[in-house]
């Protein structure tokens, strides 16, 4: 689906509601229908739940257009979140409900402009987003780390990304989830995350280490040593428990971890 197709879509969807319900018409109105285009839509919509304090929302709002105005990939890559979270969450099957309400959906999409200042070495104006964004959603990510495509960030609340975090494309992530770092060393500390991951509900991984393509990881989990590509670990400290044959778990969204085969590598991680 190209990006028009994207806001034609929400468009659709957003007069199928506003013709409906009469009391969210001016809501819908207001964020999508009076609107010129997706990046103009954000700035609306993410303005309004992240000024809190004397820093004006039109300026916020602005700062927020013209990123995803300059930046296509970034645009993109919003678009292409909208639709991981259509596609997995069972709860979802629509574009307007994640752009109108999924505090998941709409946090990535803060941090994207905050990753996008901070390239831009407007790293103080980046922290700023940064705390909004903690404050507002309940998720703390460094402006700094590097996040791909097609991500669903599910419930969201309580997910914590550190400066040196990669996540790569295709990868779903459930609420309370910190990918953190050990000690005070500065440098490369965080987790890298490949992708097609699937990391439960709860999972700690902690440090420079890899979740190897394909894998997945436990609710509750904590993680400290690299895990292989397309294995299950779970636990405290976490092992390998069992091979994963979904292509891509982040896709399949299964976290039933008692139905794998029993792994034939080592014993842990």
């Amino acid at each position: 689906m190209n990006s028009e197709s994207v806001w034609k879509v929400l468009l659709k969807e957003a007069k199928t509601v506003a013709a409906k319900e009469r009391i969210l018409s001016k809501v819908i109105a207001e964020y999508i229908l009076d609107r010129e285009s997706l990046a103009d839509a954000l700035g609306w919509r993410l303005a309004s739940r992240l000024v809190k304090s004397s820093v004006p929302e039109n300026d916020i709002r602005e700062l927020i257009k013209n990123a995803f105005d300059e930046d296509s990939d970034l645009l993109r890559s919003v678009e292409l979140d909208l639709i991981a979270v259509t596609e997995r969450d069972p709860a979802c099957n629509d574009f307007l409900s994640p752009f109108l309400y999924f505090k998941g959906f709409q946090a990535l999409s803060c941090y994207r402009v905050a990753h996008y200042l901070w390239k831009q070495n407007r790293n103080e104006l980046a922290l700023y987003l940064q705390s909004l964004i903690a404050v507002v959603y309940s998720v703390d990510i460094h402006p700094a780390a590097s996040i791909g495509h097609g991500i669903l960030l599910d419930h969201a609340t309580g997910f914590v990304a550190g400066e040196t975090t990669v996540i790569e494309n295709d990868v779903s992530i459930l609420h309370e989830v910190t990918l953190g770092g050990t000690g005070k060393e500065r440098g490369d500390r965080h987790p890298k995350i490949r992708s097609g991951v699937l990391l439960g509900a709860g999972a700690k991984i902690l440090g420079n280490v890899e979740i190897g393509e394909g894998a997945r990881v436990g609710a509750s989990s904590v993680v400290l040593k690299d895990v292989p590509p397309y294995v299950s670990v779970a636990g405290v400290p976490a092992k390998e428990i069992g091979v994963v044959h979904d292509a891509v778990p982040a896709l399949g969204m299964d976290h039933n971890l008692l139905e794998v085969k029993e792994y034939e590598g080592g014993g842990g991680i």
